[in-house]
């Protein structure tokens, strides 16, 4: 594999992730603007992308509906608790 092509790969795998994160974050910024609001993107991703590597380990293959459920469902509890505080 190139490395341009692994690139692609791994661009493919986190899409998902920083797309649910960035629209969950834009959402919870122009709701309340705090102090940190970058450093909350960043746990969003993080938090996204350890959900499909745990599918993708758990199932052995990425793409799964339940990984990206779950995934959708850590980000939004996340948000949620973010948003009471």
């Amino acid at each position: 594999m190139t490395p341009v092509a692994l690139v692609w790969h791994l661009g493919g795998f986190v899409a998902p992730a920083v797309l649910v994160a960035l629209v969950l974050w834009l959402g919870l910024a122009f709701r309340r603007p705090r102090p940190g609001r970058w450093a909350s993107l960043a746990w969003l991703c993080a938090a996204g992308v350890l959900v499909l590597l745990a599918g993708l380990a758990w199932f052995g293959r990425d793409g799964r509906m339940a990984t990206y459920a779950a995934m959708a469902l850590v980000q939004g509890s996340l948000v949620w608790w973010w948003r009471g505080r």
